[in-house]
This record gives structure tokens, sequence and C-alpha cells, in this order.
């Protein structure tokens, strides 16, 4: 028997904004390599190829009449986040030696549209010396 779970609205709510994103990125030029990649806690929305740099992409999805922007939810926690799961990315692939960066793409949700604007190169890489994972990568 099939488990018909209901999904909980914020999901669809990012699963479409995370949809939406992607398609952004494409139009933009960007090959997708990766959506929704998990390594134990850690999780990279979207990974992709711009040209032959690699670009990690925070997806934040909220609602237009919301008080907050949904770059706001990029604090210092998740960007640690994001880096160690670059990281665990990067180790997985043996992809050390690409460039890369961080990108964000804020999606919101007007009624029953979703705009998008992408933040090229969001925050910077600071290795987390002595973290989960020792690689280091000089960029």
């Amino acid at each position: 028997m099939k488990n018909n779970k209901t999904v909980a609205p914020h999901l669809l709510v990012g699963r479409a904004g995370e949809d939406t994103a992607a398609e952004l990125l494409r139009e933009k030029g960007l090959k997708i390599l990766e959506r929704n990649w998990r390594r134990g806690r850690l999780e990279l929305d979207i990974v992709c190829a711009d040209g032959a740099t690699l670009v990690f992409v925070e997806v934040k999805t909220r609602q237009a009449e919301g008080l907050s922007d949904p770059a706001d939810a990029l604090t210092p926690s998740k960007r640690r986040m994001m880096t160690k799961a670059a990281q665990a990315w990067l180790a997985a692939h043996d992809a050390w030696r690409r460039p890369c960066r961080f990108d964000v793409v804020c999606v919101r949700k007007h009624g029953l549209t979703l705009r998008a604007e992408h933040y090229r190169h969001a925050f910077d890489f600071f290795p987390a010396l002595g973290g989960g994972y020792t690689a280091w990568q000089p960029w």
C-alpha cells in the first residue's frame, strides 16, 4: 500500500521556488549539475557550472507580503553550513581544483506568481580548517 502523505504547503512553496530558481539559472546559461544534494545533515539546494566555475546556490523563497527579505535568511550559521556542504560536495566529486563561488536566488511569491532574483558571488568562502572536512581549497 502506498503512503499518501499530504505535503505541507510551505514545502510546496519551497519546491516551486527551487524550480523557479533552476529555470532562471538555466536561462542565464548555467548548467544544473545537481539539485538537493545531501550528505548527512548537509544540503546544497542547487549545484551548477558557469563555464569552468562551480556554483553552489542557496534558494530562499518567501511570501511577497512577508516582513523579511529572503536574503535575510542567509545567516552566518547558514553560510557556514553551506560552506561545509560545498566542501563535502567537492570532496565527493574530487573537484578541489575547480574555481567556485556561492550564489543566492531569492524568490518572492506574489499570489500564484513567483519572481526570482539571482545574486552572484553572495559571500566568500573561508575554509573551515580543522572542521569536519579537512581538505582545503586554495581559492
